[in-house]
């Protein structure tokens, strides 16, 4: 072994060492029985990628330490009493989980016009998520490793297994509550639908002290899924999410992410454009003061012709909050007449925050149209003098140019009732936290 080689292997080994004693004292969940396979293969990608440290290109921005670390820190259970709950005038199925247990009470039934649904902890043996269930989180390990994906995928001990056969009218709501000051949840949806489906996901609450969560989803062709997820005033919480998707010919992906406090946040998604003429969007928007830290992590591939990608993200920082944005799009070969595009850009409204962006394009085809642009910078002060001008008050006239900065992101949303919701959401916490 090479003096140069003789420190990596040993870093390598050490790395290992840490991982096997961090794996030692964790037991799989035996239940259902058809995912013991799955749940090994997943942990053996653990042990061999290693768990996240710092010095891992895609950790460099963000210490993992707090996501992997045996103790969960107690944080204080936040209830919002001053605004009524997301999507409350939105007709939709909602599937409720309390500290990560299924909630059957508050749960309506796991039923609806072209859709099956299951509780992952009760699926049958012969199940249509068998096929799918790690598939593509362990596809996604690389270019890019995403152990702690892994690492759910193994200890999972529920989700919701969604199949959409038609257009499913009743967006599926997916309600995270949190009792416990200490609660850590790892749960895990599996989604599938098929040729010709649409289907409206959506995610909000709190999830627990510390949290993991995992989507596969499996889009058919032609068929369209609209994702938003919505975390709100939990000040103390620390999460991990990742989004597989794969996108078949002339289908859609549309997902979109709103933040609001919190103090470590990272969003993973991994989507690949299988089939020609697909559409893949992802967005989001995330706003924070103080130790806040919010990290969006995004690989698209095109592997197919025609394909259509967005990247658009943005954040709102104060009192020292760091933003984080790593965005890739990689072109395949095969990939001509890919038109791909990336935004990130922060407001920094006050000097001691830090947004940290790392944009990447990586093409292998000739017959592209690929752009990304990165910017952070404070209100513009000729916007604010324009409206002062106009007799607007100083407050209201940050308050506007911060939601018009937001707007990009938002216009995302296909649903322009969410979409409202999220606007009306946004200008409340703006109003609360002006100063």
């Amino acid at each position: 072994m090479s003096a140069a080689a003789s420190p990596r292997a040993a870093r390598r080994a050490a790395r290992q060492q840490a991982t096997a004693d961090r794996l030692a004292g964790l037991t799989l969940p035996t239940a259902p029985a058809w995912l013991k396979p799955a749940r090994e293969a997943a942990m053996a990608r653990v042990a061999e990628l290693t768990l996240p440290d710092r010095r891992d290109e895609y950790w460099s921005y963000t210490n993992p330490d707090k996501l992997i670390s045996t103790e969960v820190r107690p944080a204080e259970v936040f209830k919002i009493t001053d605004e009524p709950p997301m999507y409350q005038g939105i007709d939709r199925l909602k599937i409720v989980f309390v500290d990560g247990v299924f909630s059957a009470e508050d749960s309506d039934a796991l039923a609806g016009e072209g859709l099956e649904i299951t509780r992952l902890a009760e699926s049958a043996d012969i199940h249509w998520a068998k096929d799918l269930y790690g598939t593509l989180e362990a596809a996604g390990q690389s270019p890019v490793p995403r152990p702690l994906a892994a690492l759910n995928s193994a200890l999972a001990t529920d989700g919701v297994l969604i199949r959409a056969t038609g257009k499913v009218k009743r967006p599926v709501s997916l309600i995270y509550r949190r009792a416990g000051r200490d609660s850590a949840v790892t749960l895990h949806h599996v989604v599938k639908l098929e040729k010709g489906a649409e289907l409206t996901l959506l995610e909000n609450g709190p999830v627990a002290a510390r949290a993991s969560m995992v989507i596969e989803a499996e889009v058919g062709e032609g068929a369209a899924l609209h994702h938003v997820r919505t975390m709100g005033r939990d000040h103390e919480r620390k999460a991990v999410t990742h989004i597989f998707a794969r996108v078949a010919e002339k289908a859609t992906l549309k997902s979109f992410s709103l933040s609001m406090n919190g103090r470590l946040m990272r969003n993973e998604v991994m989507v690949w454009l299988a089939g020609k003429d697909g559409t893949a969007h992802v967005a989001g928007a995330a706003l924070g003061e103080g130790a806040f830290h919010h990290d969006d992590t995004v690989f698209v591939a095109h592997q197919a012709p025609g394909c259509e990608s967005r990247q658009v993200f943005k954040k709102v920082l104060r009192d020292g909050a760091v933003g984080v944005f790593q965005g890739k799009i990689l072109v395949e070969q095969a990939a001509q007449l890919t038109d791909g595009y990336q935004l990130s850009q922060s407001l920094l409204m006050d000097e001691r925050c830090q947004f940290l962006a790392k944009p990447e394009l990586e093409i292998y085809a000739d017959d592209v149209k690929c752009s990304h642009g990165s910017t952070s910078g404070e209100i513009s002060a000729d916007h604010l003098f324009y409206l002062r001008a106009r007799g607007v008050p100083e407050e209201e006239a940050k308050l506007l140019l911060v939601l018009a900065f937001l707007a990009e992101a938002l216009d995302e949303i296909d649903d322009e009732d969410i979409a409202n919701d999220m606007r009306l959401r946004l200008r409340r916490w703006l109003e609360r936290h002006s100063h």
